[in-house]
């Protein structure tokens, strides 16, 4: 049967097409894709993983045609400002519940 997996990252998409037995599962097609071996960073305990953007357990099932995508975690870009104007609402929360 006939399955893809895929990996984005910001500047690179990975799209690796494979032919695997039946009864393949969603990890055993991301082993055998080589995936893991190319990309140090993916940990299967931490990436979550789906199917057609459906969010889906390593131990699935997969169907021929299916989309197997490996999900990384986005940066969240913090601005300062924002981090100080939080921590003084906190400090004034406490203050206030203090006095």
């Amino acid at each position: 049967m006939k399955v893809s997996v895929v990996y984005a990252l910001p500047h690179e998409q990975l799209r690796i097409a494979l032919d695997v037995a039946d009864g393949t599962t969603v990890e055993g097609a991301i082993q055998h894709s080589g995936v893991l071996d190319r990309f140090q960073e993916i940990d299967l305990v931490v990436n979550k993983v789906g199917v057609y953007a459906k969010l889906v357990p390593l131990d699935q099932p997969l169907r021929d045609g299916d989309r197997v995508e490996i999900y990384r975690p986005l940066q969240r870009r913090r601005d300062a400002r924002a981090v100080e104007e939080k921590k003084a609402r906190i400090r004034a929360r406490k203050e206030g519940r203090e006095g």
